[in-house]
């Protein structure tokens, strides 16, 4: 089966990669904020120093953890027909933008601190557009307790979507916890929910080579309840890791590297994702740019690496705006990056419907993210080559010199061969601004009144919201 992908590093450049991370791994180590998380790792043979936090990670328990890990898994979903196997065979699954704060609100096009409201909105709209593939809970919820934000953000999520939901962070043992109890009450027990795994969790790396406290542990806990934890790595070349490309792809190999040490040898063949969400930091701002060259680099040197490990992965990013207003702002030059990361190998991927770095979203920027990923797709879908597909048989019937046009051949394949632009989408795409925004504000308006997501049950609600309550309880003492 062909299909579409870029290759940055060769042969020896992966070996250089993974020697030089697992270099790094036993001779500078990893900061690890947990005595609990460091405890574990000496009982496997690291070399432990508590009182700097450091533990340095020996080849061969790397090499284990590799070995422990799954080569596959299934990111599902209420409704089984939105599952995702990975790794794909074909284009990645593209999801809904991260952990924004603030909402570009579709009425009055004001800025504003997001809501519950807004992330079950912006999630119901994601189920409703089939190029949407899973849901990241997407947006803050501004207005709730915020040691208890992430819950809510994953219980609002859970309810206004059919797709497999992504929770954003993890912030204490206590944490996963509560979301694990939330995702069982929709799966129906803990049970079913580890056979049919509903969520799963960013859990961040602090970039250079650290780990929190909160999310290491969480990290360690949503493992042992078999919930798919993606360790993502943000090395920022020139900030959080080296400037060069290789130094920032190495880097973040290392990090991945060191949670899936921790995950594997707490729960050995839990379901991990390689994740990364690596960029260089404009030399103008300090911010993060993903509108540049070097972030569809990063992602296809690192979706190589996960290759290598046969890992599943998660290292692309989708980002076609980071202004504050919806629209298409860019160049054609910078959007062929997002596309060509798309290209990565990367398994799927978060971003659509983000604003302004990840800082915000909007219901038309999710609508035109969507129409165009819809097109792009379409450069990595699955292409048989076969001697039946390559169909000497048809070219001898045809003839020297005559059409294809008419044969029966080209009439029964050319709808599963070729692929059709929306001549009124691919308009979008030509003006490069904001032109599109009120078609798409339309689209998203009639969307939301018309689309439904199926309720849970009233009984399923209230033991959720009692599960909120309850955590909030514990971290009010």
């Amino acid at each position: 089966m062909a299909v579409a992908r870029i290759r940055f590093l060769d042969k020896d450049e992966v070996e250089l990669v993974h020697d030089q991370s697992v270099k790094c791994l036993e001779d500078i180590g990893v900061l690890v904020r947990s005595h609990k998380v460091l405890n574990s790792l000496r009982e496997i043979g690291c070399s432990v120093d508590m009182k700097s936090g450091v533990a340095k990670i020996p080849e061969k328990i790397v090499n284990e953890a590799i070995k422990k890990a799954p080569r596959s898994i299934r990111l599902c979903a209420r409704d089984p027909k939105h599952d995702m196997p990975i790794p794909v065979e074909s284009s990645p699954y593209i999801g809904t933008t991260g952990l924004g704060i603030y909402m570009r609100d579709i009425d009055t096009g004001e800025k504003r601190p997001s809501t519950r409201k807004d992330i079950a909105d912006i999630v119901r709209l994601a189920d409703a557009l089939d190029p949407v593939g899973y849901c990241w809970t997407t947006l803050t919820a501004g207005e709730v307790n915020q040691k208890a934000h992430g819950l809510h953000e994953l219980w609002t999520a859970l309810q206004n979507t059919t797709k497999h939901v992504q929770s954003v962070e993890v912030s204490s043992i206590e944490d996963a916890r509560a979301q694990v109890k939330l995702a069982s009450l929709v799966a129906g027990s803990d049970r079913e929910l580890r056979k049919r795994p509903l969520f799963s969790v960013i859990c961040c790396s602090i970039a250079p080579l650290s780990f929190d406290q909160g999310v290491v542990e969480g990290m360690a806990e949503l493992a042992k309840h078999g919930i798919p934890v993606a360790s993502m790595s943000m090395s920022l070349s020139g900030g959080s890791a080296p400037v060069t490309i290789a130094g920032t792809v190495v880097n973040a190999n290392t990090e991945n590297l060191a949670s899936l040490v921790i995950t594997q040898f707490t729960a050995p063949g839990s379901p991990h994702i390689y994740c990364s969400s690596s960029a260089p930091i404009d030399m103008r701002t300090g911010s993060i740019n993903y509108m540049t060259a070097e972030p569809a680099l990063i992602s296809a040197s690192l979706g190589q690496m996960a290759e290598k490990y046969r890992l599943p992965s998660m290292v692309g990013d989708w980002g076609l705006n980071d202004n504050q207003e919806p629209g298409i702002p860019h160049s054609i030059t910078q959007i062929t990056g997002v596309f060509l990361t798309t290209m990565s190998g990367t398994d799927i991927a978060g971003g659509m419907g983000g604003l302004d770095a990840v800082k915000g979203a909007s219901l038309e920027q999710l609508v035109i993210d969507a129409y165009l990923w819809e097109d792009l797709r379409a450069y990595m879908r699955k292409i048989t080559f076969s001697e039946q597909t390559v169909a000497l048989d048809v070219i001898k019937a045809v003839g020297h010199g005559n059409t294809f046009l008419t044969h029966p051949h080209t009439l029964r394949n050319f709808k599963k061969e070729l692929h059709f632009w929306d001549p009124a989408k691919l308009a979008w795409e030509a003006s490069l601004s904001s032109k599109m925004v009120p078609e798409a504000k339309k689209v998203a308006k009639e969307l939301l009144k018309s689309h439904h997501v199926p309720p849970l049950d009233k009984n399923v609600l209230q033991k959720g919201d009692e599960v909120i309550r309850t955590f909030e309880k514990s971290t009010s003492k």
